[in-house]
């Protein structure tokens, strides 16, 4: 990862690379250079994206816990995000 930044589980991240390019999505987990996603959407806790760490870019947001334990929960701080930011 660029610049040594340590990645969070429930960081907020835009993809950089591939058919969700420049969408908003939280880590679930971190596997050595991979990242497994979620949107609460397309990508659901159950079924997480796995996503290369190069292809994504670090906010400085991490979610809560509590804001990872459901599809709508993640949903919803993902759109709350996304509303404080443009």
């Amino acid at each position: 990862m660029r610049c040594g930044m340590e990645i969070r589980r429930g960081q907020i991240m835009r993809s950089l690379a591939g058919h969700d390019k420049g969408d908003f999505q939280t880590v679930l987990r971190v596997d050595g250079r991979f990242a497994y996603m979620a949107d609460g959407k397309r990508r659901k806790l159950e079924n997480p994206k796995k996503k290369k760490l190069i292809h994504l870019a670090p906010t400085g947001t991490v979610l809560s816990e509590e804001r990872l334990s459901t599809n709508r929960q993640i949903r919803t701080a993902l759109a709350e995000y996304r509303e404080h930011t443009t």
